[in-house]
């Protein structure tokens, strides 16, 4: 009788160990996740990406005057694209006093947009020079009537304009090659 009153007290704590542990780890997960989401929603609440048009994009890549226009077309999976972004944010910084204006256009599916592209865009500093446009809206016509050489069959694509004379550059630009279009363009 001793021997299954002291099995029963045994379980009885070993079970109530148990459920007191679960209760513990639930805590600090849960306190975890919302001091994790509590420091990263308020930065990811300040970023709100515009959504252009493609005839806005079409506009605004047919802008002729004094200012150079460097339109870079990237993707977040893209890694050729992620790997060109320092060349282009060390240019905007050497750049940012005289007319050059550099501006990441997002082709991302939209259900990515208000999730995966503004995070994307804070952690590598583009935020506040990066538009969105639905790559699903893009036709051939779209590709005919703005560019030379890109059909929207890859991507990074960089397309720079001053005036009437413009550069297109079709796969990932080295920062020799950003260097040497830009400084030409600026002449």
């Amino acid at each position: 009788m001793k021997k299954i009153i002291l099995t029963a007290l045994f379980a009885t704590v070993i079970i109530g160990c148990k459920k007191e542990a679960e209760k513990t780890n639930e805590n600090i997960s849960t306190t975890d996740s919302t001091n994790i989401q509590e420091t990263a929603q308020p930065e990811m609440a300040n970023i709100s990406l515009k959504a252009v048009s493609t005839q806005q994009t079409a506009d605004f890549l047919q802008k002729k005057n004094d200012t150079l226009y460097v339109t870079n077309f990237f993707a977040t999976w893209c890694g050729p694209c992620v790997k060109e972004i320092p060349h282009f944010k060390k240019k905007m910084e050497e750049l940012k006093d005289q007319p050059v204006k550099i501006t990441f256009v997002s082709l991302d599916q939209k259900e990515i947009w208000n999730t995966e592209v503004p995070r994307f865009t804070l952690e590598h500093g583009i935020q506040d020079h990066t538009v969105l446009l639905d790559g699903q809206l893009l036709d051939g016509n779209f590709f005919t009537s703005n560019f030379k050489q890109w059909t929207g069959n890859a991507i990074p694509f960089t397309f720079m304009r001053k005036g009437d004379k413009t550069d297109e550059t079709l796969g990932m630009i080295s920062e020799e090659q950003l260097n040497e279009k830009i400084s030409s363009l600026l002449k």
